[in-house]
């Protein structure tokens, strides 16, 4: 770091140095002053504690290239954290992130820098909503997105990502013999998702917030502006957000694309720290596009984690009946082979194959 690396103690210049260079373009030098500091605090506590700190693809990228020890989706998270031989994980990501890293790792301490850090998708059902469902639609499977509680992960038959959906849509309908799923609570996945298989789903009016907000318009904007640019759009969008896209899939899907085909220009329609932190990793392509930002993400910060850390607080439990439960439910997901690749939704077959979504 040119100008602001003088004022750093050249300890923790030396430290954070393969960190500014992935974070440079998207952090000021000032900035930097203060971030750096705080990483190096931050790591060293996690020795001290024996720690370990996942990080979403929605974390800020001085959270996600600074600190993070694994990287990547919700479940993915999860299940590097119950491989690890951490005695303590640390969250930086949501509450329902939390909760399934409890889920999966119980005798470890679970520890959340922002208790207030949230879900609009996962508040949107309770564990009661479930269980009325399941009484209107006797006998059919009940599939359960990741992004949820423990208490409505408690109810479900199995969950999902948005990776694995489809597949774990088809093999439901087979193993339970039936023409029809319940797809909860995420009504965009679950329409996307019908567009690619011919097991009818119904569905739950949840929504994420942050990829609501997208719309045709932004589409249409974009291609105006950057003409070549390929777009990328994540199924928790609204369906006519991927029908104008130019591919389509999960986090993993998207990162993997961009990774591979390294297009000179591209536009991701998801949270747009996901864009910083793989920028980091490609400085030749340019991202562009509009910027919606999680509001809960946001409120998990390298002040927090380190007070976190430091405190050892906010300690994140389960109530031991309801994580046996849910734990049946997130292991019949993990239990099932993964896709072959990063799954991807394929849009041609969307845009020929329209489906009624029953929404409950």
């Amino acid at each position: 770091m040119a100008d602001g690396a003088l004022m750093l103690a050249p300890e923790i210049e030396r430290e954070t140095a393969p960190v500014w260079d992935k974070v440079k373009d998207k952090v000021t030098p000032l900035e930097w002053l203060s971030y750096a500091p705080l990483i190096a605090e931050i790591n060293r506590l996690k020795v001290e504690r024996g720690a370990v700190i996942l990080a979403h693809n929605y974390m800020t990228p001085e959270i996600f290239h600074g600190v993070g020890d694994f990287v990547g989706d919700s479940l993915g998270l999860a299940k590097e954290a119950a491989r690890s031989e951490a005695r303590v994980i640390v969250q930086a990501g949501v509450h329902f992130m939390a909760e399934t890293s409890k889920i999966l790792s119980p005798d470890k301490t679970v520890l959340i820098p922002d208790l207030r850090a949230g879900c609009s998708l996962a508040s949107s059902i309770t564990g009661a909503d479930v269980r009325l469902i399941k009484q209107r639609y006797p006998g059919l499977p009940v599939i359960t997105y990741v992004n949820t509680t423990a208490d409505v992960k408690a109810e479900t038959d199995i969950c999902c990502t948005s990776a694995n959906a489809v597949q774990i849509v088809e093999w439901a309908a087979k193993e339970w013999g039936v023409d029809r799923v319940i797809l909860i609570p995420d009504e965009y996945l679950a329409r996307n998702v019908a567009q690619q298989t011919d097991v009818k789903i119904i569905a739950w009016a949840g929504h994420c917030e942050v990829h609501k907000r997208f719309t045709t318009d932004d589409i249409a904007d974009m291609r105006a502006a950057w003409p070549e640019a390929e777009i990328l759009a994540h199924p928790e969008c609204p369906e006519e957000i991927l029908e104008a896209s130019d591919f389509a899939g999960s986090t993993a899907a998207m990162t993997d694309y961009v990774m591979k085909h390294r297009p000179a220009r591209v536009v991701l329609i998801t949270e747009c720290s996901m864009a910083s932190n793989i920028k980091g990793e490609l400085p030749d392509t340019e991202f562009v596009g509009p910027c919606n930002l999680c509001p809960h993400m946001r409120r998990i910060t390298l002040e927090n984690i380190r007070d976190c850390l430091r405190d050892m607080k906010f300690e994140v439990t389960v109530d031991p009946e309801i994580a046996e439960r849910a734990r049946l439910a997130v292991q019949r997901m993990v239990d099932l082979p993964p896709p072959q690749k990063p799954a991807r939704y394929d849009l041609v077959r969307a845009r020929g194959h329209r489906v009624q979504v029953e929404m409950i």
